[in-house]
């Protein structure tokens, strides 16, 4: 064993753990540190047992053991926790050596901490990690962005141990400056919310409206994992559904119909909120979860608030179609709007994101790796300034197709009372989107009849501001123009 590791790793939990075993059958020696030091003998002398690991019981010590540049890689709890690492680190490296953030931290924290690493002569790198235990044992998605100089350093090291697409490709690259690594991770995690909660909505009326049974539900998914639908959330999905425990029950009817979130759902929604970009899916996806949360209000209200009856009197086979069509055209929606709300970051915070780039290190170890990202690389390849997904003309033609069958999809729904929020206001967003004209004209009537707030003319350039005083009381004073 070398007597120097290559990079060190603090935090030996179900991430750290997996993420350093691949790193070291990729070659590298790896030092490990755990705040419960008896976690670093139990690790090396268990799952790490003759292989290339040196146990640290102390962050000093940790440091000691790392060929320079020095780098530390933290998989530890998001918030607090990362500064206070990054506080005990610093003291023992010295300039040009470097810190990783491997965890979901939010973004605005990491563009913070990079400057603050930066101001005492060390590197930093926030990167998502994407991909679960699995991933991270096999073949993560890595997103890495902070101090430039610092990627030259790890680079070799992180394309080798993520996942790679079929041409050999790695899926990781440079992602940007500051906090671009994690506010891309935090989008993948967004459009996450949203993939699995129009599959739960698909699920839904499967069961509730059409009354199949999860064997039956277990072979759609498995012939929609053989077409575009084709992703690791489809395809789990599928085995979830066809999964039996030991007494041959089916797990997942006695699961709770409560949903928990770590917080990157809501963050991505509350950025689109920020930069005013309409993240519809996402955002219903995280308030659908916070909904499910609410289980003894909503068991209250069955009681006593009643809808109509679910009852299905078409041809099966057809609506089962038409819901595939349905998650297509919702799932083309989600990363539209995931994709605007990373355009409008890049321009707010100088980033120059790689938009083709970031569909290939989603293409495989992630959480939303699907074959439909290969085509919305070829999008970004075809028109690197393609302004939203939907102009692109492979996926204009998808959606139109998928339209037909998911407006009936959510017509059904409505009519029979069951609720299915993220494909209802995807295909708001794709109307709204696709309408020359909105009815925001009455809108800005009313914001300048009672605030005076101005409004522009269609016969004048854009750009003038006019008030009208709707009451003959208001005189001629207007409100001043501004955003928020």
């Amino acid at each position: 064993m070398k007597k120097l590791a290559d990079i060190g790793l603090i935090g030996l939990a179900v991430m750290g753990e997996n993420l350093v075993l691949n790193m070291e059958s990729h070659g590298y020696t790896v030092a490990v540190y755990n705040r419960t030091v008896a976690k670093v003998d139990k690790f090396v002398d268990g799952r790490g047992a003759g292989k290339k690991f040196i146990g640290a019981h102390s962050i000093e010590e940790l440091c000691a053991t790392l060929e320079r540049p020095r780098k530390v890689m933290m998989l530890v709890k998001a918030g607090d926790p990362v500064d206070h690492f990054i506080d005990l680190v610093l003291p023992h490296l010295e300039p040009g050596d470097i810190i990783i953030d491997g965890g979901n931290s939010h973004f605005p924290d990491t563009i913070r901490r990079t400057k603050y690493v930066e101001n005492k002569g060390m590197l930093y790198i926030g990167t998502g990690v994407s991909g679960g235990e699995e991933g991270a044992l096999k073949g993560p998605s890595i997103m890495p962005g902070g101090s430039p100089d610092a990627w030259p350093h790890v680079k070799e090291i992180f394309q080798s141990i993520a996942a790679k697409v079929e041409s050999g490709e790695a899926c990781c690259d440079w992602v940007g400056e500051g906090g671009a690594g994690h506010f891309v991770k935090m989008v993948h995690n967004g459009i996450e919310y949203g993939d699995m909660q129009i599959i739960t909505e698909a699920y839904q009326l499967m069961k509730e409206l059409l009354g199949m049974s999860n064997d039956d539900m277990h072979e759609v998914f498995k012939k929609w994992n053989t077409g575009f639908l084709d992703s690791y959330l489809i395809e789990i999905t599928r085995d979830i559904l066809g999964y039996k425990d030991e007494n041959g029950e089916e797990t997942v009817d006695f699961i709770l119909d409560t949903a928990g979130q770590k917080g990157t759902g809501k963050w991505t929604g509350i950025s689109a909120l920020d930069l005013g970009i309409p993240l519809t899916l996402i955002g219903e996806s995280v308030f659908a979860r916070c909904l499910s949360a609410q289980k003894d209000l909503r068991v209250k209200a069955s009681k006593v608030i009643s809808g109509p009856q679910a009852e299905f009197k078409g041809d099966k086979q057809q609506f089962i179609d038409d819901l595939e069509s349905a998650l297509l055209g919702a799932k083309i929606i989600s990363y539209a709007q995931g994709y605007n709300l990373m355009m409008e970051a890049a321009s707010e915070h100088g980033w120059n994101l790689n938009y083709g780039g970031i569909a290939l290190m989603w293409r495989g170890g992630c959480i939303i790796r699907s074959v439909f990202l290969g085509d919305i690389k070829k999008a970004f390849d075809n028109n690197p300034e393609l302004p939203n997904l939907l102009l692109d003309p492979f996926f204009k033609e998808k959606v139109e197709q998928a339209q037909a069958g998911w407006r009936r999809v959510c017509a059904t729904a409505v009519e029979n009372g069951i609720p299915v929020p993220a494909m209802t206001s995807a295909l708001t967003y794709f109307d709204g989107f696709r309408s020359e004209r909105l009815p925001a004209n009455l809108l800005q009537a009313q914001r300048d009849y009672f605030g005076a707030h101005t409004y522009e003319r269609v016969d004048k350039p854009r750009g003038e501001f006019f008030h009208t005083n709707w009451t003959g009381r208001g005189g001629d004073t207007a409100s001043s123009t501004y955003n928020a």
